[in-house]
């Protein structure tokens, strides 16, 4: 008879804890893992902070239709990248995550080592090697949670907010665009894992694994960016936050959107929807979107998608040549 994996209701949390703390590397802080509380430093003098969810069902799933299995590697790639592109976002540079996990008592213990692994492998991964992992918590619940907080250093500049956008900027991208939404789209239809493409199997990946270009934020701050934002919840949703902000409202080049749909289009065709809803609605590629002055040089990684315009009544705060968008974006709480 095979043994079944070891689960977390078998060890102690002292026991947990010991697998875990050794996977989790970084850089060095005052005081990490272990203690009541940790001790880091703040050379700037402030800190950025932001926190993220992950939920089992609602943000990911164990078990995809096609037969793909969500591996705690993946759930660890995922936390990591989603909140240091929130550090990103405002210019800052990560320095530290403190983690919550919620577990089922049957969860392999095997699962939550890999989820330590994915969360040390993304932070090197993406180009955060100053971000370590200063703690957390342990606690057993109905069904998978990771929630982490992430803190980050300024470096001495300003903080690049929503607001501040003007009109007449550009508007600039860094990051793909729809990758993820495609591979979610993948995952959630009936389409046999094992048989994908090797593109197809990117694009999944782009969704369980998704890569924040790190390097874009401090750099937009360095050149100057009026407005800044992740893109976590789709290049629509997340313009109109920028814009509503801002008091303005943005155009988006539909000849430039084409373009990033453009490599999308048969894995769109198989699926049998327009890959423009996804480089519209999809957002948890974690790019960046950013208001520049027109005469400034795009930072590296930036490329132009729109133009910022004043706020009009009659229209809404995004269109795409001039006409209402065909996506929304993602709501935690609608539909």
């Amino acid at each position: 008879m095979a043994k079944h994996p070891q689960q977390v209701a078998e060890l102690g949390e002292g026991e947990l804890l010991s697998r875990i703390f050794p996977r989790l590397g970084g850089a060095r802080m005052p005081l990490g893992p272990g203690d009541d509380a940790a001790v880091l430093a703040a050379p700037d003098g402030r800190t950025v902070i932001s926190i993220d969810t992950l939920v089992q069902d609602q943000d990911f799933r164990l078990q995809w239709p096609g037969g793909y299995s969500t591996t705690g590697y993946d759930v660890g790639w995922k936390c990591a990248a989603q909140n240091l592109s929130d550090i990103n976002a405002m210019g800052a540079v990560p320095t530290s995550l403190v983690v919550s996990l919620t577990l089922p008592a049957d969860t392999p213990v095997s699962w939550v080592e890999d989820l330590a692994d994915g969360l040390s492998a993304a932070l090197r991964a993406l180009g955060a090697e100053q971000c370590s992992v200063a703690g957390g918590d342990l606690g057993r619940g109905n069904q998978l949670v990771v929630t982490a907080a992430v803190t980050g250093d300024l470096e001495g500049r300003d903080p690049v907010l929503r607001l501040g956008a003007q009109p007449g900027d550009v508007l600039a991208v860094s990051g793909v665009l729809g990758e993820a939404a495609a591979g979610l789209a993948l995952l959630e239809s009936s389409l046999v894992y094992a048989e994908l493409s090797g593109w197809e199997r990117a694009l999944t990946a782009a969704q369980s694994r998704p890569c924040p270009p790190l390097a874009a934020g401090p750099a937009a701050a360095k050149a100057g960016a009026h407005a800044m934002m992740d893109i976590s919840d789709g290049l629509v949703r997340d313009a109109g936050r920028l814009c509503d902000a801002s008091g303005v409202r943005v155009d988006l080049d539909a000849d430039v959107l084409k373009q990033e749909g453009a490599p999308l289009a048969d894995t769109a065709a198989k699926l049998g929807t327009d890959p423009l809803q996804w480089v519209l609605g999809g957002g948890e590629d974690h790019g960046l979107l950013a208001a520049f002055a027109p005469e400034r040089v795009l930072p590296r990684g930036f490329r132009r998608v729109g133009t910022v315009l004043p706020r009009l009544e009659e229209q809404g705060m995004v269109t795409i040549g001039g006409e209402p968008p065909s996506a929304a974006g993602w709501d935690h709480f609608a539909g």
